[in-house]
């Protein structure tokens, strides 16, 4: 159970452990970059007080105006004016009473480089930031020297590193809990997805996953997970009618041809068996065009049509077909309106799209079936294949029932009918693998088929 929480929870532990880690990283580097940046501006801002005080000591020194005790020099800072022979002339009130400071090095009346020197303080020494300079007093010639204690500036960095140094570590605890809290409150709609995705069967596909109220990502998801179950469950309703229907046709003409059987062998004195075989035939083939057909449709469900771009002459595949069904179609083809329309596809895809809407003609025509093709230009080049019947006619409510599969209709309407219910079906399939199209086309009387394919 342990390795299960942990499992589950990785997501959120590595984001919120890189996260994290991001954040300390650019607060370690902010802090020693504070750092470094106050220690850079205080050294500056020192020494630029002490290059100024120099200036103006050299000034007084100048003008005979030093006094003895040298003020406005500040606590943390020291000041010596010092003879060429090491006698010390004035001092800041912190260095009375004691030796110059050594600064060894020729001097100018510029202030010259800061150099750290140790300079006595109480019982010890402390290092200093000294700028001297060497001006000409009117007794001869003198160094004065300025400088500023380093410990100050060491004081106030040691003051901040040890706040950021408490500071930042909690302030990290603090981020990672809040980014811990957050990751997690994220997630727990896709925990939810997942939940309910493992306990959705193939029995219960009709089960939706909760959608979370917001347009994020994972509301995204949720929307995405609910349209694949949509698109599983049609499958699996298509699948379970498909199979239920092909076993109902299948069982109709087994049980002709056994029931044919069963009453021959009976009364064989009394069968004609010649008669008989030509029965049991035609039966045969009716169940060889229903597995046919189911077939062609599995394969079709199943993906496993490959699509052929080979040149086909559609209007040489429509003559063809006409001819083969003439001699046995109580109506009579018309084929004037067949032009060249060359398309690209399987030839034998094509032969079996065309068969399926003429047999469809005859077994409603009462007597005229019209056949018209031609190239339209003016939609995108599309090779254009009308096929119309002076039937009954199909009613609104069945114009999008008829390209179901298994679906006959209303058998009264034509005495003739007949078939799987699978031929329009088909064509539909055919066409769409093709990327056309087939509808039923608005007319006064009877019935048009329209089919629409990308022409060569």
């Amino acid at each position: 159970m342990a390795r299960r929480r942990l499992r589950a929870g990785s997501v959120r532990t590595r984001v919120t452990a890189v996260a994290t880690l991001a954040v300390a990283t650019a607060l370690a580097l902010g802090a020693v970059a504070l750092i470094l940046t106050l220690e850079r501006s205080l050294t500056r801002s020192g020494d630029d007080l002490s290059r100024s005080r120099v200036e103006d000591l050299s000034a007084l020194v100048q003008a005979g105006a030093l006094p003895r005790t040298l003020t406005d020099v500040g606590d943390e800072s020291v000041a010596q004016v010092v003879t060429a022979d090491g006698r010390v002339l004035a001092a800041s009130p912190n260095l009375d009473g004691l030796p110059p400071i050594d600064v060894t090095g020729p001097l100018g009346p510029v202030p010259a480089a800061p150099t750290t020197s140790d300079v006595p303080d109480d019982d010890g020494t402390e290092a200093y930031r000294i700028w001297a300079a060497e001006t000409q007093a009117p007794t001869g010639p003198v160094r004065i020297y300025v400088g500023r204690s380093l410990e100050s500036v060491s004081d106030v960095l040691t003051v901040l590193t040890r706040n950021l140094l408490i500071g930042a570590p909690l302030l990290v605890v603090m981020l990672g809990l809040v980014i811990w809290l957050m990751v997690g409150r994220t997630l727990r709609p896709v925990e939810r997805i997942r939940t309910e995705v493992a306990s959705i069967s193939h029995e219960d596909l009709g089960r939706r996953v909760p959608v979370p109220p917001y347009d994020d990502e994972v509301g995204r998801l949720a929307t995405t997970m609910n349209q694949m179950l949509a698109r599983l469950e049609r499958s699996s309703r298509s699948q379970r009618e498909f199979v239920a229907n092909a076993s109902h046709e299948l069982q109709s003409p087994l049980a002709a041809l056994r029931t044919e059987l069963e009453v021959s062998l009976a009364h064989p004195e009394d069968t004609d068996w010649p008669a008989t075989a030509r029965t049991l035939q035609a039966d045969g083939d009716e169940m060889e065009r229903l597995v046919r057909d189911l077939l062609f449709l599995a394969g079709e469900d199943e993906r496993l049509a490959v699509v052929t771009t080979d040149l086909v002459d559609l209007d040489d595949v429509v003559l063809e077909e006409a001819a083969r069904l003439r001699d046995r179609a109580p109506a009579v083809f018309e084929m004037a309106g067949v032009t060249a329309a060359p398309v690209r596809g399987s030839r034998d895809d094509l032969a079996r799209l065309v068969r399926n809407l003429l047999e469809n003609a005859t077994h409603h025509a009462r007597s005229q079936i019209v056949v018209e093709l031609a190239v339209d230009e003016e939609r995108a080049a599309c090779a254009v294949l009308s096929v119309w019947d002076d039937g009954d006619g199909i009613d609104v409510g069945d114009r999008e029932r008829i390209f179901e599969r298994f679906y006959r209709g209303d058998s009264s309407r034509s005495p003739r009918a007949s078939g799987t219910g699978l031929g329009l079906a088909i064509v539909r399939s055919i066409a769409e693998r093709y990327s056309g199209s087939v509808e039923l086309a608005d007319c006064e009387t009877g019935t048009r088929f329209v089919v629409r394919l990308p022409a060569a």
